[in-house]
């Protein structure tokens, strides 16, 4: 409720005074709208403050002062390749050429590596050629399967260790396109 008061000195405002006193001054139009503009603003800029900072404390923002690298370093092997007699490797086709898994386990039977099981992947798309090992102590042993196979890469996954199949080859259409399957 707006309370009335009687009418006093300060009802009367002289020309040129926008003001009479500071308890009755009447609002300037839009007052709000200027309000909401500067706090939109400031928002804006606390914000794009904050995110450049995070960007700037996490390095992901360059200024030029560090040099970049012009070539990227080959990966290094950790463990010699070898071929370990004792450990059948599980030979997996990974595409839909069939007999891929069968040509693949006469190429590494031939290098002396010994084949314990060919059989179909569960999936049929797969364009990359993995040597999969169960644990680090197999890294090499996966690196010989990998060396009688083109286009063969070596990555460690322990889901297999679970499995029994401590080395597993899952062909993909690299493999294929390079035995002219």
């Amino acid at each position: 409720m707006a309370q009335k008061f009687p009418r006093d000195r300060f009802d009367r405002i002289p020309d040129g005074i926008e003001r009479v006193g500071a308890h009755r001054a009447p609002r300037r139009r839009g007052q709000g709208w200027i309000t909401f503009a500067w706090a939109a603003l400031a928002t804006i800029v606390l914000a794009a403050a904050g995110i450049i900072g995070i960007i700037v404390f996490n390095d992901r923002l360059d200024f030029g002062d560090t040099p970049q690298p012009t070539e990227t370093a080959a990966p290094v092997e950790t463990a010699p390749p070898t071929v370990a007699p004792d450990l059948p490797v599980t030979v997996l086709n990974g595409t839909q050429t069939s007999g891929l898994a069968a040509r693949a386990a006469e190429a590494l039977a031939a290098a002396g590596v010994p084949v314990g099981t060919t059989a179909n992947a569960s999936e049929n798309d797969l364009t990359v050629t993995y040597v999969y090992y169960a644990t680090a102590d197999l890294e090499g042993a996966a690196r010989g399967v990998a060396q009688a196979l083109p286009e063969a890469e070596v990555r460690l996954d322990a889901k297999f260790a679970e499995t029994g199949t401590p080395l597993v080859v899952v062909l993909g259409s690299d493999y294929a396109d390079a035995t002219g399957g």
